[in-house]
């Protein structure tokens, strides 16, 4: 696994990356901070102090918090300038994603206003269209929503039945079908909805104003979270769209969808920090308020490995999640070469499909682990709803629900793997089967005189070959039907993923080391130590369930052998590196890392 030229998406696994080359939120420039800061000042003082309000739907509420934010310039960081925008790299469009990820239902309608209800008419709408929409979409004059799930179309989104048919005198398109989960549904001006055109086997997708006639809308719907946020079904019935309005070009709906969809996955991804971050805060606090047996509860080795946790899951998310967005911005500055900014985004989304869906997975279950643990630093009063953790209990449960399930994004980590090895994007194939001929040889290595970094490296390329030794196993077992074994890929998909956020947790904290001044390394250590350790026993497990499911009765133990071995790591007194990570937390009384 050498280093050569500029990443692919995907291509981690079969390549070695070095510290200078990823991106880390220690780098974040004097600029960035800044919008950083008017993002949490707009929630301190917006959002926060009126989140019962907020989940009450309080009529014009929500979008009179969007509108507020469009004035602070909060809507327009990816639009260009010429449509009214401040035209930031994904990187900053990312970190404004993450600081307002701690605003609850604020946060769903903001994402889905800047992301999907605008990005579809930046990257595939013609100049007039840009001119028309992005503007008023910029600044927070409308609002955006994202029509695709029906009643019938849910992960298989092409099986809709939404339809358009041209009208008579060819000036319109006849829109008829039903959406459904439409968030900002209940106040946004501006939809893009997805129907198929006559008898059309793919869907195209439409600008449709909330104007336009024939258009109707259930009632808001009643969720367990994110109560705050609009949610309606909405009905087309002779819906009248100017021809004008398709975007893109005819049957070219899905293409659009599936694009957008790996944008919001690798977003989800920092929304989400910001989640995290808040709930750590605020478990922390309970912690260091509440008195059990005559002493602080942060005090208990038992709520310290909890803290503790939940600093480590979070601080391994952001490393991943950084280093993906600066990726998408190299991949996007390099395409611009050849074709406008908006064309290059599209491709960098789609080459980083891999890396999004990782995201997109890890990080909704490491909100869900930090929320649960919030609750439970709470105890009772963590279960009642005067407490801030139940509703981030609550809302972050969709995080594995939106921008496709979590079980579709875990097959879509290796099915777009394997089909990327199978045009040779990157040597995956060979690599693979490289390591399978050579596991005798790879048993006998031993990285006992390396330094710290060196035998990180080592075990972290380890992971990389047991990912890669299983991959030649399950693909010349089941060929063509491997996509059928979706137990085995859910379970090469959660080695894969675990490997990428340690390899990103690792480079972070080498290139910190570098750095002068950057805190203490040791605790940054003792982080990367314990989610190292901890991420190899669950690969080998997870290796262990694909070996035993493909029954290769003559390989087994040779696999177990290898398995054993790629899983190795240093032993870590997980006790005391926790202890040391929580008392930080625990000083600070705020999440600082």
């Amino acid at each position: 696994m050498e280093k050569t030229g500029t990443i692919k998406g995907g291509e981690f696994i079969v390549r070695d990356i070095t510290a200078e080359e990823v991106f880390i939120p220690e780098e974040f420039d004097e600029e960035q901070q800044m919008i950083a800061q008017t993002c949490d000042d707009f929630l301190q003082a917006e959002v926060l102090p009126i989140l019962d309000r907020i989940d009450a739907q309080e009529e014009g509420l929500m979008r009179s918090l969007l509108e507020k934010a469009g004035e602070f310039g909060l809507l327009g960081i990816p639009v260009p300038e010429q449509y009214d925008g401040f035209e930031q790299s994904f990187v900053t469009n990312q970190l404004a994603s993450e600081k307002m990820g701690a605003g609850y239902s604020f946060a769903v309608a903001y994402s889905c206003h800047t992301g999907i209800g605008s990005m579809p008419i930046l990257y595939y709408g013609n100049e007039e269209q840009k001119q028309k929409y992005l503007p008023k979409l910029a600044v927070g004059e409308w609002i955006g929503a994202y029509c695709l799930t029906e009643p019938g179309a849910g992960s298989d989104a092409n099986s809709g039945t939404t339809k358009a048919v041209l009208s008579e005198d060819g000036k319109h398109y006849i829109l008829n079908g039903q959406k459904m989960w439409i968030t900002n549904g209940g106040f946004a001006d501006v939809f893009t909805v997805f129907a198929k055109i006559d008898n059309d086997r793919v869907l195209s997708a439409f600008i449709v104003e909330k104007s336009f006639s024939g258009i109707s809308f259930n009632p808001e719907e009643k969720k367990m979270g994110i109560k705050g946020s609009s949610t309606r079904q909405i009905f087309f019935n002779d819906c009248k769209v100017p021809v004008e309005n398709m975007l893109g070009a005819r049957g070219k709906g899905f293409r659009i969808a599936l694009n957008i969809l790996h944008m919001g996955r690798i977003k989800l991804g920092g929304n989400v920090i910001g989640a995290a971050k808040h709930a750590i805060t605020q478990s922390v606090n309970y912690a260091n308020e509440r008195k059990q047996f005559g002493a602080l509860i942060s005090s208990f080795g038992s709520i310290k490995q909890k803290l503790a946790e939940q600093v480590i899951k979070t601080f391994a998310l952001e490393s991943a999640v950084y280093r993906a967005s600066k990726n998408v911005d190299e991949e996007v500055e390099m395409n611009q070469q050849e074709c406008s900014k908006e064309q290059a985004m599209v491709i960098a989304y789609g080459q980083f499909a891999v890396e999004a869906a990782i995201l997109k997975v890890f990080g909704s279950e490491t909100l869900d682990y930090v929320v649960d643990e919030a609750v439970q630093i709470c105890g009772g009063m963590g279960y009642s709803s005067e407490m801030p953790v139940e509703r981030g209990y609550r809302d972050s449960r969709i995080n594995r629900i939106f921008e496709g399930t979590n079980e579709i994004n875990r097959i879509l980590v290796i099915d777009t793997l394997l089909k990327r090895g199978a045009k040779k994007e990157f040597d995956l194939f060979s690599e693979a089967e490289n390591i399978v001929n050579k596991l005798d040889d790879y048993l006998d290595s031993d990285p006992a005189t390396q330094d710290y970094y060196s035998r990180k490296k080592f075990f972290i390329g380890n992971f990389k070959k047991l990912a890669l030794s299983l991959i030649h196993l399950v693909s010349e077992k089941f060929q063509r039907k491997l996509m059928f074994e979706q137990e085995i890929l859910n379970s090469l998909a959660d080695i894969i993923m675990n490997l990428y956020v340690a390899e990103s947790l690792m480079l972070r904290v080498e290139k910190l080391e570098s750095k002068n001044g950057i805190g203490n390394i040791g605790l940054f250590k003792d982080i990367l130590d314990v989610f190292v350790f901890d991420a190899a026993a669950l690969m080998r497990k997870s290796a262990q369930d694909v070996l035993y499911s493909t029954e290769a009765m003559d390989e087994t133990d040779k696999f177990l052998k290898a398995i054993d071995y790629f899983t190795t790591k240093d032993g870590v007194n997980t006790r005391d590196a926790r202890r040391r990570i929580a008392d930080k937390l625990i000083e600070d009384n705020v999440y600082k890392f």
